[in-house]
């Protein structure tokens, strides 16, 4: 996933030999209430979310894990996880709009991980 995306950090919460069957995904931003429900269903094995609350939805998968759970969560950040949605946007506006120029424009990702520098 980092690679497909071409993220310089996506975090992980979960053990790494985790066998993972089912995946649910939050684009964008998840809150406590969704997020929580998501992530306890017993069919649900992984939530793949851009964006959350660490205090909420963070502490309680890490608290579900300590409990016996075998979750986990990846947090894959807010720009990356909505730069698809925002390609279709761009499709769908040049689709009735012909008379503007209409390009996407991709935002940079903001975090880099000390181990793998950003490239200036």
């Amino acid at each position: 996933m980092q690679h497909k995306l071409n993220a310089r950090t996506i975090r992980v919460l979960g053990h790494p030999d985790l066998v993972v069957h089912n995946v649910q995904t939050s684009w964008g931003y998840v809150g406590r209430e969704p997020g929580i429900k998501i992530i306890s269903d017993p069919e649900v094995d992984v939530l793949i979310c851009g964006e959350t609350r660490e205090w909420e939805l963070v502490e309680y998968v890490q608290d579900s894990i300590t409990a016996g759970n075998k979750k986990g969560l990846v947090v894959a950040g807010h720009v990356l996880s909505e730069q698809g949605g925002m390609i279709l946007c761009a499709d769908w506006l040049k689709s009735f709009i012909p008379e503007v120029p209409i390009q996407f424009v991709a935002a940079a990702e903001p975090f880099w991980n000390p181990d793998h520098p950003a490239k200036t």
